[in-house]
């Protein structure tokens, strides 16, 4: 399968003008990832769920493809959704919709570590 891009034209703007921002920022997410004793799937787990409560498209997408990119199963990221019911409310639960769309995306690998 052909890699794309689903990087928005902001961050690809933002990454080229600040160059040294960037990897600054990269290697915090690395040393946020290994601060803890969360496995990476329970990371990309937590970071799926905090993507859904704040209603970032980009994040909920992004953060999907992620999960999807290192095994883990479709139903396993769909149980993300209704455990952030009870805690932030239903209109939330329309993230699942972008959560579906990546599904149907099919799964592709990424550089960054975040």
């Amino acid at each position: 399968m052909e890699k794309r891009n689903f990087f928005p034209f902001s961050y690809k703007r933002f990454k080229k003008e600040f160059p040294k921002v960037d990897r600054e920022y990269d290697k915090l997410a690395k040393k946020c990832h290994a601060s803890g004793p969360l496995n990476e799937k329970m990371r990309r787990l937590v970071k799926l769920g905090i993507a859904i409560g704040s209603e970032s498209e980009g994040a909920v997408k992004s953060h999907t493809r992620r999960a999807l990119a290192i095994g883990i199963s479709v139903k396993e990221i769909r149980h993300a959704v209704p455990l952030a019911l009870t805690t932030i409310g239903f209109p939330k639960i329309a993230t699942l919709n972008w959560i579906h769309e990546v599904f149907e995306e099919g799964p592709i690998k990424h550089s960054r570590s975040d």
